[in-house]
């Protein structure tokens, strides 16, 4: 990548050199770019994947909504919980639910596009982001790793508890009775071990530690990839408030 001209700090020098090289080397012209990491991607079948994200999605609030525990909460509680685990909640969701998805190379913007838009003003609302092959590939990783713990309905249900009620986001004002309700989470997940695996005596730790990469994807990259194609330019924290507020049914857009 530190030859590649395509993330040069110059950038009309890597137009400039794209356009001399393209006359200099014509057979060179339709390589591709070297950092192939850094390609961005969209979904192959946006239709199929997206449906199955939002239906996922809609499970996930659902289970939020459906523990008295989560409402006996003060409402500013109930959000900051919210804003913070809906991600690996619903990353853990698509590990329930078998959804698989692939992702083809986004197509790059025209010279003429990336000429006039390097000249945008300031004030000009930047271009939307995609998804990159190298975090797409990451986010992957971290579901293959899940799938390969299979994990029973159970387990899954008191791991959420745990990721849900976590004691330590600033702000919480009930953050020692959610502490008690993530460790009342951990030792109901703890407790099944015996029954369901007896020969695996580090599996709690292992699933907690997957479960720690979940939380290293971030908001932007679920948010581009799996519901901006279908919300636009949405706020999506906005509609998960009102999804966890308003009225039974209400879904994704």
């Amino acid at each position: 990548c530190e030859r590649c001209q395509c993330h040069s700090e110059d950038k009309n020098t890597a137009i400039l050199y794209t356009l001399l090289s393209q006359n200099l080397h014509p057979g060179r012209a339709r390589q591709r770019c070297l950092c192939h990491q850094r390609r961005t991607v969209r979904l192959r079948t946006p239709h199929v994947t997206c449906q199955a994200a939002s239906d996922v999605l809609v499970k996930t609030i659902s289970f939020m909504k459906n523990l008295p525990s989560f409402h006996l909460l003060p409402k500013e509680d109930q959000l900051l919980l919210l804003d913070s685990c809906w991600v690996p909640l619903f990353l853990l969701g698509l590990v329930q639910e078998m959804v698989t998805f692939e992702v083809m190379e986004a197509p790059a913007p025209s010279m003429l596009k990336k000429i006039l838009l390097s000249g945008q003003s300031k004030g000009q609302e930047p271009e939307r982001t995609q998804p990159t092959l190298a975090a797409v590939q990451r986010l992957q990783c971290c579901l293959n790793t899940f799938w390969s713990l299979d994990l029973s309905p159970k387990e899954y249900a008191y791991l959420k508890g745990a990721i849900l009620f976590n004691p330590d986001i600033p702000g919480l004002r009930a953050s020692l009775y959610i502490k008690s309700l993530q460790r009342e989470a951990q030792q109901a997940l703890q407790e099944l071990r015996q029954p369901l695996h007896p020969e695996d005596q580090g599996r709690f730790s292992h699933i907690l530690l997957v479960a720690s990469t979940l939380k290293s994807i971030p908001p932007a990259l679920i948010t581009d990839l799996f519901f901006r194609p279908v919300i636009g330019d949405a706020d999506i924290a906005e509609l998960l408030v009102e999804m966890l507020y308003e009225a039974p049914g209400l879904c994704v857009p």
